[in-house]
């Protein structure tokens, strides 16, 4: 567990809103999220600039920083998609789930490029979010729709953690060997 929790979505949704940004909370969480995972570097008051997004970086969204940064770091795997409560309609999660994988593909590539050589099972999984962040949902069933959205939501946390391991904690490693 960390010490910072993460901000109320409606919180960050606010601040968003105020500092006039056009992304929403789950995008803007996955840019972060991709940019840390990728080996990028920023502070809580800075970090929006280093995504190339305008605006000030406010308490919520210097919270949304420390709190994503220590769950990346935490050895009990406690990483959370910053996604809507379950208490919203499958397909706005579903369309906030593509939007986080959206921005976690930008952020990462503002720091990967094409010069980190990822394993294949990173770039795999790299390939996959690309694949979800382009996809477009049906919804037939609740319950097997409600269930594969879950789903869907661990294998994007899964991989999130698995391209962190490999573009930073890889490399602390290779460092502290040498």
């Amino acid at each position: 567990m960390t010490d910072t929790p993460l901000p109320s979505y409606a919180a960050a949704l606010s601040e968003i809103e105020r500092s006039r940004m056009a992304v929403d909370a789950s995008e803007l969480h996955g840019s972060l999220s991709g940019f840390l995972c990728a080996g990028g570097e920023a502070d809580p008051a800075g970090w929006l600039h280093r995504l190339a997004l305008e605006g000030a970086a406010g308490d919520v969204l210097q919270q949304l920083y420390r709190a994503t940064t220590e769950q990346l770091q935490s050895p009990n795997f406690g990483f959370e998609l910053f996604l809507p409560a379950d208490e919203l309609e499958l397909e706005q999660r579903a369309d906030a789930l593509v939007a986080w994988c959206r921005g976690f593909l930008g952020g990462f590539g503002l720091v990967a490029g094409s010069s980190n050589a990822l394993t294949d099972e990173s770039a795999e999984a790299l390939d996959d979010l690309g694949r979800i962040a382009s996809s477009a949902f049906s919804y037939d069933d609740p319950d097997a729709d409600e269930a594969a959205l879950a789903e869907v939501i661990e294998f994007v946390r899964v991989a999130a953690l698995l391209l962190h391991g490999d573009c930073v904690l890889r490399r602390q490693t290779r460092r502290e060997l040498h």
